[in-house]
C-alpha cells in the first residue's frame, strides 16, 4: 500500500520505517528541510536503537522516501497518517493540537479518490471528529475516512514494540477504512497479534488511560518505597511480590526518581484536563501528577540528606541525564529538577550521558564529561540517576580511587547493599534500609 507519514518526529519515523520494512511504501513528509537533508544521508535525528539500519535498509530497497513537498505523496496515498507533536499547551495543560489541524488544512486539497486519514499523534477525545469536519469544509466533495490509531511505542524499543505489539487499536466510524487498516497491518496476522476495533472516541481515550494508569503505577510504587525506608522494608522485594499478582504484573513497579519523557507528563496532564472539560473528576490522575513533580525535587533533598546537608563547594558526579536509557529523549527528565537543585544548594556538578547531547543546552554550569569515570573523579558523592546499562558493571574499586569520597546515592538501585559497603562505600538508594 501506498502510506504518506506526515512527520518525521518520534513516533513518523519509527512507524514510517516499521511500515516500510512490512513491505508498503512510504514517504515521510516533514516541513524541516534540514531534518530531511539528513534524513536522506542516512542521520537520524533521534537516538533509537537500530533504526539507522531500519532506514538505510528500506531506503536502499526504494520503499521509503523523504521530502518536504509531499503533494504526490498525499494524492496517491492509500492512508495519510498524521504524526505531528502535540506538545502541552502553555499555561492550561491542554495538548496543543495546532500542528495536528494545520496538517489537515493542508491535505485537503491534494485528497484524490478514497484515502484514509489516520491520526497516530496522541489526540484528546473528539479531535478526529474535528479533522473530518476541517476536511469536509476543505472539500465538501472528498471521499475520505477519518481513523483513530494510537501509538504504543516505548523509546528505547520502539522497533519491536511496532513489530510485536501487545496490540493495535484502531477507532473508526466509516467502515469503508476497515480493510484498508487491516491491509496496513496484516504483517502482523502471523504474531496473531489483536486487532481491536472500536469507536473512533474510545480508541483516542484508550491512549490517555493507558500511560495515566502506567503512570500511577510508577507513582504508587514510588510512594511505597517512601513508607518501606520509613519501615526498613525492602522496595524492590515488595515490588517482586506484588507484580507475581496476575492480576497486577510486574512491570512499571521500579521506584525511582519519577517518570518523565514525551508521553506521560504531557498526557496525564491532557487527560485531567479533559476531564474538567466535561465536568468528570480524575482525582487518582490529578494526584499522580502532583506526586510526580514533587517525587523529583524529593530526590535533590535526598541527595543532601546523604550529605549530611554539606553541599556547598563539593563535587557531585551524576551518571544519566535523559528520562530514560536508551534515548537521547531529554523531555521532562528528572535530571532537569535535580541537577538544578543541586546546584542551588552549592554543589558544583560534574555528568556523563552517553546520549544526553540535548542536557548542554538545558543545564547551565555543568561540566560534562566523556565517560562515568571522568565524571565521577575527584566527587564528593556519586548519584545515578538514568540506568544506563554501561552503569550496571562499573569497576567499583576504580570508582573508589577516582572520588574523593566513596559515597553513592542510587536512584535507580542498580546496585546492591552488599556490592558497594563491602568496598567501603556509603550507599544510599531508594526504598531500601
Amino acid at each position: 500500500m501506498r502510506v504518506a507519514m506526515v512527520g518525521t518526529g518520534y513516533v513518523g519515523l519509527v512507524s514510517g520505517a516499521c511500515f516500510a520494512d512490512f513491505g508498503h511504501e512510504v514517504t515521510c513528509l516533514d516541513k524541516d528541510e534540514s531534518k530531511i537533508e539528513r534524513l536522506k544521508t542516512g542521520k537520524m535525528p533521534i537516538f533509537e536503537p537500530g533504526l539507522d539500519v531500519l532506514v538505510a535498509r528500506n531506503v536502499e530497497a526504494g520503499r521509503l522516501t523523504f521530502t518536504v513537498d509531499g503533494a504526490e505523496a498525499i494524492r496517491s496515498a492509500d492512508a495519510i497518517f498524521i504524526a505531528v507533536g502535540t506538545p502541552s499547551r502553555r499555561g492550561d495543560g491542554h495538548a496543543d493540537l495546532s500542528f495536528v489541524y494545520a496538517v489537515a488544512e493542508e491535505i485537503a486539497p491534494l485528497l484524490d479518490g478514497f484515502t484514509v486519514v489516520v491520526t497516530k499523534s496522541t489526540v484528546p477525545v473528539g479531535t478526529g471528529d474535528e479533522i473530518e469536519a476541517i476536511l469536509k469544509r476543505a472539500r465538501p466533495d472528498a471521499q475520505f475516512a477519518v481513523v483513530s490509531n494510537p501509538e504504543f511505542l516505548r523509546e528505547g524499543a520502539a522497533i519491536e514494540d511496532f513489530k510485536r505489539p501487545d496490540r493495535v487499536i484502531v477507532g473508526l466510524e466509516d467502515e469503508r477504512a476497515r480493510p484498508v487498516m487491516a491491509e496496513l497491518y496484516r504483517p502482523l496476522n502471523l504474531n496473531e497479534t489483536p486487532v481491536l476495533y472500536v469507536d473512533r472516541r474510545s480508541s483516542e481515550l484508550i491512549k490517555y488511560a493507558s500511560n495515566a494508569f502506567l503512570a500511577l503505577k510508577i507513582t504508587f510504587i514510588n510512594e511505597i518505597a517512601d513508607l518501606c525506608e520509613a519501615v526498613s522494608a525492602d522496595v524492590q522485594q515488595v515490588a517482586r511480590g506484588v507484580g507475581l499478582d496476575k492480576r497486577i504484573g510486574p512491570k512499571f513497579l521500579h521506584a525511582g526518581p519519577g517518570y518523565g519523557g514525551s508521553c506521560f507528563p504531557k498526557d496525564t496532564l491532557a487527560l485531567v484536563q479533559t476531564a474538567a472539560d466535561v465536568g468528570a473528576s480524575l482525582k487518582l490522575v490529578e494526584t499522580t501528577c502532583e506526586v510526580n513533580e514533587a517525587r523529583k525535587k524529593a530526590m535533590a533533598r535526598k541527595v543532601a540528606d546523604a550529605m549530611a546537608g554539606e553541599l556547598a563547594g563539593k563535587t557531585i558526579g551524576v551518571l544519566g541525564l535523559t528520562f530514560k536509557p536508551n534515548t537521547d529523549d531529554m523531555r521532562d527528565a528528572p535530571s532537569l529538577e535535580i541537577v538544578p537543585a543541586l546546584q542551588a544548594m552549592g554543589a558544583k556538578v560534574q555528568a556523563y550521558d552517553p546520549e544526553g547531547h540535548e542536557a548542554r543546552q538545558l543545564l547551565r554550569h555543568v561540566d560534562f564529561k566523556s565517560g562515568p569515570y571522568e565524571a565521577l573523579e575527584g566527587a564528593d558523592c556519586a548519584v545515578i540517576i538514568t540506568e544506563w546499562d554501561e552503569f550496571r558493571a562499573l569497576d567499583l574499586d576504580r570508582v573508589r580511587e577516582v572520588m574523593r569520597r566513596p559515597l553513592m546515592v542510587d536512584l535507580r538501585n542498580i546496585y546492591k547493599p552488599e556490592e558497594l559497603r563491602p568496598r567501603g562505600f556509603t550507599y544510599f538508594s531508594v526504598g531500601r534500609a
